[in-house]
């Protein structure tokens, strides 16, 4: 007999809204979702549908009105901001449309940033860095500033910085939106590499259907609704 593992994300009931003012603003409605570990997950939906705010409450950057959401079998929405800030350093990596590189840093350096965070001495930062920078296929621009790299390098230098903790899910909110199709498409088989050699779980907002296609598993939001199976 076959026992499935349980999700690596359960979220049950979930609903999130913003306040502006007087004016309350419903963004999630009763959200209910399983993803698999070592799944690529595409979240699709217009704007303002939730999709990017979806994502932010699966990392542990955002907080919800109600509802539960367990990562790696932990509830975070019980964490204290501490807790919190130290949940994400140890089981998210952040992949952002503009990469988010410090200018003054080079590829090297900006990988390192998370490490510095850690117990590891020098030498041991020095290997994850380089095995990682060496994973994306940069091993060769460590020294370069990210204005000495395209926008596609720039984003594999993030990818790395990503995945140099070794975490177990990558949340991407729209990492190919600012690169031109070629880039883009190495950086969809980068994260689908990371998914299937690595054994990552990636979830990924997008508005691109040529992205989303990249993916396992295709989830709609439309009015802060999933509005499919999973």
């Amino acid at each position: 007999m076959e026992f499935s593992s349980p999700p690596i994300v359960a979220i049950r009931n979930l609903s999130k809204s913003y306040h502006r003012g007087n004016q309350t603003l419903p963004v999630l409605s009763n959200i209910n979702c399983d993803i698999a570990r070592g799944e690529f997950v595409a979240l699709m939906g217009p704007s303002g549908s939730g999709k990017s705010t979806l994502l932010n409450l699966i990392a542990g950057i955002d907080s919800a009105d109600q509802g539960s959401i367990q990562v790696g079998g932990i509830e975070i929405t019980t964490l204290s901001e501490s807790e919190l800030a130290r949940w994400r350093a140890g089981n998210v990596g952040f992949i952002f449309q503009f990469y988010n590189l410090i200018p003054v840093l080079t590829a090297y350096e900006n990988v390192e940033l998370p490490l510095l965070l850690t117990s590891l001495k020098r030498r041991e930062r020095r290997d994850h860095v380089e095995a990682v920078l060496s994973v994306v296929g940069l091993s060769d621009r460590m020294d370069h500033y990210p204005s000495q790299l395209s926008g596609g390098q720039q984003q594999r230098v993030a990818i790395a910085r990503a995945i140099v903790t070794d975490p177990e899910i990558l949340v991407a909110d729209e990492p190919t939106g600012d690169l031109d199709r070629v880039s883009a498409e190495e950086i969809l088989q980068l994260m689908d590499r990371l998914v299937s050699g690595f054994g990552k779980t990636v979830i990924m907002v997008t508005h691109d259907p040529r992205a989303a296609e990249k993916a396992h598993i295709i989830r709609h939001l439309e009015k802060g609704e999933l509005n499919d199976a999973p």
